[in-house]
């Protein structure tokens, strides 16, 4: 199977979420007393691997119940900028000590590992500091807005050897991977089309729009990344539209984020089409489904509901209530699973389920959508890939516009020179693979 992954080795390592919360949530209460996910491993005779936190909103807190409980697993620190806030997780969780600086957990000589729930503004520079300092890292999507920045940022901890984990929690959803295993055992044979579909309880407020990096980049990357994920194969090209027909306040933004609708259609290898559609309001509440067409059947996902009570009237047949208005209620369990996994991967030192590339080509897979939807045409993704220039694994820069590359350095003619800064993973440097090659059809 060719693989945009690989190209984007050869070529490139060379906090927001779109629902917003109502006026209370809280907690359940098996994140504090449970684990979802049973590992196999007895971790009993081995040191606990020591991780620490940093950031205790909403996410933060998802994240270090799932910790709390995963065997092999110790949280010793933990931070927030309002140190209060920090206070409190550690006496929920029984965490020892606490902090208003999140350098105080990447220094700290006792942590192996660093999960990242801060704003996105600071997940690169984290990042960095924590390959720097030789922590393994968990992240919540994005790694950055910038692609540049977001390649050194994997490439930093390539270099260093530390595992490099991104939250795309809708690939650990129960529901979608459900999907993905009837196309991956072809219950319903061969795909044709794949739908995703995202719809919002309630637009945000003009001020998370602005500069917030428009509605392709903060909302639809979800849903383009599970495309992929649902495919199993790289994307080819993209044609993306957007409009207003919600919220008129953001009409004068630039960009995408004047839209609080968008389209997408994604072609795939094989002549498999994904089609992508977003909307920042839904009246009938979080509207998160997909649906796989093959040659020999169909399979789709229906919304998630508090319950599965139903009424039954003259007038009305249907659920009782509402699906799930609000994304940690919808993705809790996807949450507390892809935090499970990775402490599973640093137990066990295994391959992570999601990695820092995974990340990097969502991310490419948004901006192409951006640059489609702002030039009424199809975008190959290798337009995107290309406007990269990496004169060393963490010193990279946008050549944007520009058909001026430094010399011995064209992205889409030779290979030879990009072998020269690619840096494996650190699985991929134990197991001693050789660097993934630049594949011409990726970039044809």
């Amino acid at each position: 199977m060719v693989r945009l992954s690989c190209a984007l080795v050869s070529l490139l390592v060379a906090g927001s979420a779109s629902a917003f919360a109502p006026s209370s949530f809280s907690i359940p209460r098996h994140v504090a007393s449970s684990s979802a996910l049973q590992m196999e491993q007895d971790s009993g005779a081995k040191d606990p691997v020591r991780v620490g936190v940093i950031g205790c909103g909403r996410i933060g807190i998802v994240h270090l119940g799932a910790i709390n409980k995963a065997p092999g697993v110790s949280c010793v620190v933990v931070s927030n900028p309002t140190v209060s806030k920090a206070e409190d997780a550690a006496k929920t969780f029984g965490v020892p000590r606490f902090t208003s600086d999140a350098m105080d957990v990447i220094t700290d000589p006792e942590v192996d590992a660093v999960w990242i729930c801060s704003p996105s503004q600071f997940h690169a520079d984290q990042i960095k500091a924590c390959a720097a300092n030789g922590k393994h890292v968990f992240c919540e999507k994005p790694i950055a807005t910038d692609l540049a920045e977001t390649v050194e940022a994997i490439n930093a901890c390539n270099e260093a050897g530390v595992k490099l984990m991104i939250g795309l929690q809708r690939r650990f959803d129960p529901n979608f991977l459900r999907v993905k295993q009837a196309v991956e055992q072809k219950e319903v044979g061969e795909p044709i089309i794949i739908k995703l579909c995202s719809r919002d309880p309630s637009p945000p407020p003009r001020e998370y729009v602005k500069g917030g990096g428009g509605i392709f980049n903060d909302m639809a990357v979800h849903d383009l990344d599970m495309t992929r994920f649902l495919a199993g194969e790289d994307p080819i090209e993209i044609l993306a539209v957007g409009s207003c027909h919600i919220d008129k306040s953001i009409e004068d933004l630039p960009g995408s984020e004047a839209f609080d609708t968008a389209s997408c259609i994604v072609r795939y290898p094989g002549g498999v089409n994904a089609m992508v559609d977003v909307c920042r309001q839904s009246s009938y509440g979080y509207d998160q489904r997909a649906e796989v067409l093959g040659t020999q059947g169909m399979i789709a996902t229906d919304n998630v509901y508090p319950n599965t009570a139903k009424i039954y009237k003259n007038d009305f047949t249907g659920n009782a209530d509402m699906p799930f208005d609000f994304f940690l209620s919808r993705y809790f369990e996807a949450y507390v699973t892809e935090s499970e996994a990775f402490c599973k991967s640093l137990v066990e030192d295994s391959p992570v389920p999601c990695t820092g590339i995974d990340g990097l080509i969502a991310l490419v897979m948004s901006l192409a959508a951006d640059k489609s939807a702002a030039e009424n045409r199809w975008v190959k993704f290798s337009e995107i890939i290309e406007s990269v220039y990496c004169s060393s694994p963490t010193e990279c820069s946008l050549l944007v516009d520009s058909d001026v590359f430094p010399e011995g350095f064209k992205p889409t003619k030779s290979i030879k020179d990009l072998d020269n800064i690619v840096v494996p993973d650190v699985d991929a440097q134990k197991e001693g693979e050789a660097s993934p090659s630049l594949k011409k059809r990726i970039f044809g």
